[in-house]
Formats: structure tokens, sequence, C-alpha cells
């Protein structure tokens, strides 16, 4: 297919898209059979950029506008990861044809919800919804409808969904992402980083047409719209249980009064974090947790002079830290290593502890790879792995296409993942292929002149 040209003013560029798709030469895109116009730099909003919203009548303004709108609406957040505790959202940007674009000051109000029911059945634009639809729950936002454009542009078999990448692909407009890992909890926001924030959903609506487009021409739409859909009905994740047991080389522990080091220490920074609004690992990082828990020193001295604890809190709250570890050092009721889990081993050791579910997963993999290969989309897209292993570890009573279609269904995959995949599956199940003969380990050679 021939992209599509919006007529978007851009500054820095001499003249309009429409104007330049007569005059430029065209490119080829890796990944993407029809011709783009030369890349030209989308860098001011059509509109100029927007006020930031952060009054209670600019918000109810806001609403209007939104609400007087016609068609979806492009949808994106600005989080302060790695500054901030949490994840909360300290921009968000909403355009709408027929009302432009609006840029929002959460942190004056309690909620957004006067623009979640502006938007009331309103379909939403996003890409990579899971990033940001977490954030914006907790502002009261929420969509009826939504199209994802990164995972739209998965599904559509694009070789990079990013969004600079999708734009560029399908659209020929190059964006700037250098303000992306910014601190957005500034204030005041910089102009350019306004500007990147604007441009970030400038063009949703065109990009949503052309993906829809490619997934029309593939057949491909009906899957998306299922995926859509389950995004929306899986809402939030319930919180994690014991949320320290994901600090980053946790692995390294295999004591458990050094794990219960691990906890207090993770509990005690994310209480002291929260308290600063800060990220956690700005405090001292997850390393530093790890190292403090393994040497498990028993003074300020030891503690300041344990190889790998450091961080701007290491020195200052030290006495924080070792109380930590002494609370630790003195409990009876220690975490166990390992949480109980219904999840298989890793496929490694399979052959080992069940060597026919390792054939029937070695058997359905390479049968899911080459649909996945003819379809033109990710093979995890076509399923998620661990739903394969998991079914392969625990096949069906009855081992057939409906079985495996059943236990798919209850492990949350799509009806179109389903149709696709369960023949394959129960296929490969029903006639495993053998697996490789184990190579004998050789054995150790002696030293010369020794007796074995």
């Amino acid at each position: 297919m021939t992209p599509q040209n919006p007529e978007i003013s851009t500054a820095g560029a001499s003249r309009t898209t429409a104007e330049a798709a007569d005059t430029t030469a065209h490119i080829t895109v890796e990944g993407f059979d029809s011709l783009v116009p030369e890349v030209i730099d989308l860098d001011i909003p059509r509109d100029g950029v927007p006020l930031v919203i952060e009054t209670q009548s600019g918000l109810e303004r806001c609403a209007a506008a939104l609400a007087a709108g016609h068609g979806p609406a492009g949808v994106d957040a600005e989080r302060a990861s790695g500054f901030r505790y949490g994840q909360r959202a300290f921009l968000v940007q909403i355009r709408r044809e027929g009302s432009g674009t609006w840029l929002i000051d959460p942190e004056p109000f309690g909620d957004l919800s006067i623009i979640n029911d502006a938007l009331r059945g309103v379909e939403w634009i996003l890409h990579a919804a899971s990033q940001d639809l977490p954030c914006l729950s907790e502002l009261g936002m929420w969509p009826d409808k939504l199209f994802d454009t990164e995972l739209a542009a998965r599904l559509a078999g694009l070789p990079r969904v990013g969004l600079a990448a999708v734009i560029e692909q399908l659209l020929g407009f190059g964006l700037a992402k250098e303000h992306s890992a910014a601190d957005w909890s500034t204030r005041p926001l910089p102009e350019p980083w306004l500007r990147y924030a604007a441009l970030d959903v400038e063009v949703l609506t065109e990009l949503r047409e052309e993906l829809i487009e490619l997934l029309v021409a593939d057949e491909k739409l009906e899957y998306a719209e299922q995926e859509f859909a389950a995004i929306l009905e899986a809402g939030q994740a319930p919180p994690r249980v014991d949320p320290w047991r994901k600090t980053s080389g946790l692995h390294q522990i295999r004591d458990r009064r050094q794990l219960a080091a691990v906890r207090e220490l993770w509990l005690e920074r994310d209480s002291l974090a929260q308290k600063r609004d800060v990220a956690p690992g700005r405090l001292i990082p997850d390393s530093a947790l790890v190292a403090a828990a393994k040497a498990m020193p028993s003074t300020v001295p030891q503690l300041l002079g344990t190889k790998g604890f450091h961080g701007r809190a290491a020195q200052r709250e030290a006495p924080r830290w070792l109380r930590c570890i002494g609370v630790a050092r003195a409990l009876e009721d220690l975490p166990p290593l390992h949480l109980p889990t219904n999840a298989p081993p890793p496929p490694r050791v399979w052959a080992d502890r069940d060597p026919e579910a390792a054939a029937r997963l070695a058997t359905a993999r390479p049968k899911l790879q080459a649909r996945a290969e003819e379809l033109n989309l990710p093979v995890e897209n076509l399923l998620t792995p661990d739903y394969l292993r998991r079914v392969a570890w625990r096949p069906p009573a009855e081992c057939s296409e409906e079985g495996v279609a059943e236990e798919l269904a209850n492990l949350g995959a799509r009806q179109w993942q389903i149709e696709i995949t369960a023949p394959l599956i129960a296929e490969a199940f029903l006639h495993p292929e053998p697996l490789p003969a184990k190579e004998p380990k050789a054995a150790a050679e002696a030293p010369s002149g020794s007796t074995v």
C-alpha cells in the first residue's frame, strides 16, 4: 500500500507534507514494502505548543472541548521514573480532532475524572498502552475502547515498533525522542519538553488509520481488536505479592537470614522513598541492599566498609540500614528462599525430569514459529510462550484439539490465537518428535602415569 500523507505543517520543513510528496525523493524503509516520502522532521505541533492546564477552570474548558470533538482521541502520559516515587503521571497529553491538543498537569488535581467523563464512548489511541494505562488509572482515567499502535504494529509485522520508528515507516515523519527519559516532575516544564510531549499525540489518529489499512490487508484487524479488548478486560494488575522479591541480584542470596535482611532493607528503603517522594534506587540501589545482606555487618563502620554498599543515602542513613540488618539477625520466623509456584520448571531441565513433556515442547515450538513467520508476526504475539510451556508440561487429559483449546482459553489466550495454535499444538502432542540422543559425558582424562 502507499502511505497517506496528511497535510501537517512542520517548522524546519519549507513546505507541507502534501506539497513535499510531489517533489521529494522517496525512500525504501526496511521491512515495509511501499515507498515512503523522504523523512521530514516533525518538530512543531500543527497548532503550536499548547499551554499547560493547571487550574480547575482550564480543566473544565479542556473537558468541554474534548467532549465537543470528533473521532478517536490520541492519549499519552509522561512519568518521572527513576526520579520520583511510584509511576504516577506528571503530564497527560490528549489530542482529538475538532478540539486540538491539550497538555494537562495532573499534580494540582485530585484526579482527572472530568476528562474521563468527557471521553466516554470514545476510542483512545495509545502507544504501548500497558505502560500508560496504570498511571492513567490512578487519575481516574480508563478507556471504553482502545487502539494500541505498538501492538497493532507488532501484529502488522513491522520490524521496529517504537513510536518514532512506526511513524517514520508509515507516515514518513521523523519524531525526536530525546526527552523520553527526562524528569517530568520538573516545574515549570521547559518549552522543548512541552513541544516533544505535544508531538507524541500529534499524528496518532493518522497512524491508527495506516495501521488499520495494513491489518485489514493482512486479515488481522480482528486479531488486534481481540487483543485490545483483552487489555481492557484485564484491567489493573493486582498489587504484587512480596514486591521485595523483585530486588535485582536477589538470586545471589542463598541464606534465609540474609534474605530476611534484604526484605527489611527493601521495606525500609521503600518507606523512606515514599516519604521523600524519590525513586528508591536514588537512595541506595538494589545492589547495595544485596551487598549489605550478604555481609550482615554489625557496626556502622563495617556497613560503610562493605564493598558494593553505596548510594546517596548510604552514609547519612547508615544507622537506619544497620537497624534493619539487626532486625533480620534477631528474627525467628525467616522467609522461605522460594515461594511455591505452579509454573513449570525451566525447559532446560525437562529432558531429565520429564522427557515426554520435553518432546512435546520441542515438537510444538517450531510449528508455532513457522506459522508465525507465515503470518508475519512475532511468535510471542501468536501465543504467549508461558502458555505453551504450561500446556506442554501439564497437557489436557484428552490430548485433542478441543482439549488443548480449552486449556489455552483457561490460561487467557485470545480466540484468534486458540484457533490458529490449538490444532498445531494438538498435532505436536499426539505425534511428538523423539528427543535427540544424549551425548555421553566424556570421561576425564587421567594424568599421565596415574592409575584410574
